[in-house]
C-alpha cells in the first residue's frame, strides 16, 4: 500500500471511529454540559499538551459566540469567583498539574466541567459535569518512549498515537457543542466573524 492510500484509509478509519465514539456519548451528558455553559458566568478551560490546545480551541469559538471565556494560563486571565466555570479537557482526568487547579477552582466556588474518557478519576470525584468520549485502552495507555520503541521494532499496535483519538474527537465534539449553541442563542455566522481576530 502507498503512502498516499495508508493516509487516506488512516483519515477513513479515524473518521469511524469518532463516529462510533459519538454514538457512545450520553445524551444526558450532553444536557448538563450546554446547560453548565448557559448558566455561568464566565468560562474558563484548560487542559494539558495537545488537550490544552483543544481547550484553546474551544475558548476561541466560545469569544465568537459572544462569551466571556478564558484561557488558564494566559496572562490576562482573570481571578476566577464563584458562578464561573472551569471546562477541563482530560483524557486520564488525572494529570497533576490540571487536578490541581481543578480542585483549587472547586475551592473558590467555581464549577467544575470534565471532558475526559475517565469517569473515576481525580478531577471526575469533584466534577459538577463529566462527558465521556470513549476510547480504546491500548491506544492511550503507552508512554512516548514505549510508542518510539514500538515504532523502531516495526510494532504497530495502535493506528494512531497516543491520546490520538481522545484529543480528535474532544475537538469535533467541542466544535459540535459550539454548533448546538449557535441555535440555542440564536446567532449567525456572520456575527461569530464580527467577533474574529482582525489585525492578524
Amino acid at each position: 500500500m502507498t503512502e498516499k492510500h495508508r493516509v487516506r484509509e488512516m483519515m477513513r478509519l479515524m473518521a469511524s471511529k469518532i463516529r462510533s465514539t459519538a454514538d457512545s456519548i450520553a445524551d444526558r451528558e450532553i444536557e448538563l454540559f450546554i446547560g453548565e455553559i448557559l448558566k455561568a458566568d464566565r468560562v474558563y478551560v484548560m487542559g494539558a499538551g495537545r488537550s490544552g490546545l483543544v481547550a484553546k480551541a474551544f475558548a476561541m469559538r466560545l469569544m465568537h459566540l459572544g462569551l466571556a471565556s478564558f484561557v488558564i494560563g494566559e496572562t490576562i486571565t482573570p481571578a476566577m469567583k464563584p458562578g464561573d466555570l472551569i471546562i477541563v479537557f482530560s483524557g486520564s482526568g488525572r494529570t497533576k498539574t490540571v487536578a490541581d487547579i481543578a480542585e483549587t477552582a472547586k475551592e473558590i466556588g467555581g464549577r467544575v466541567s470534565l471532558i475526559s474518557s475517565n469517569r473515576d478519576s481525580r478531577i471526575g470525584r469533584i466534577a459538577d459535569c463529566i462527558v465521556i468520549i470513549e476510547h480504546h485502552r491500548d491506544e492511550v495507555k503507552d508512554d512516548a518512549e514505549e510508542f518510539e520503541i514500538r515504532q523502531m521494532l516495526g510494532e504497530h499496535k495502535s493506528f494512531a498515537p497516543m491520546g490520538t483519538l481522545f484529543e480528535t474527537a474532544a475537538m469535533v465534539f467541542a466544535d459540535a457543542i459550539i454548533s448546538c449553541l449557535m441555535e440555542i442563542t440564536q446567532t449567525d455566522e456572520k456575527e461569530l466573524k464580527n467577533r474574529h481576530a482582525n489585525i492578524e
